[in-house]
């Protein structure tokens, strides 16, 4: 009974070590990525809104911005720092101030 034990301790042992030996291999691109992206979207709606006077542009890039958390993503909105919190929701208000000028050059 006891060598069937130490067999199977050995195997658990060795696809633990297999297993995070192949965890290392494997990088989360995921964080850098979507920093990416998101700084990319600001950048573009800056332009449109200072360069093409394109509010409606600005709006929308500003808006698909949000999508790509600059932040860890995994981490639950209850257990983010302040200063995450007030940046998106600042982002967000921004989006919805210009929704708001865009619909009112639109209908008045």
């Amino acid at each position: 009974m006891f060598p069937r034990k130490e067999k199977c301790v050995l195997k658990n042992r060795i696809s633990m070590t297999q297993t995070h030996a192949t965890q290392k291999t494997h990088r989360d691109w995921s964080g850098p990525f979507n920093r990416i992206l998101y700084f990319s979207f600001v950048l573009l709606a800056i332009y449109f809104l200072v360069v093409s006077k394109s509010i409606g542009s600005a709006m929308s890039n500003l808006g698909l911005a949000l999508i790509f958390d600059p932040f860890k993503q995994e981490v639950p909105w209850n257990k983010r720092p302040p200063y995450q919190k007030i940046w998106l929701l600042t982002h967000l208000l921004f989006v919805f101030t210009l929704l708001g000028i865009l619909l009112v050059q639109k209908f008045w």
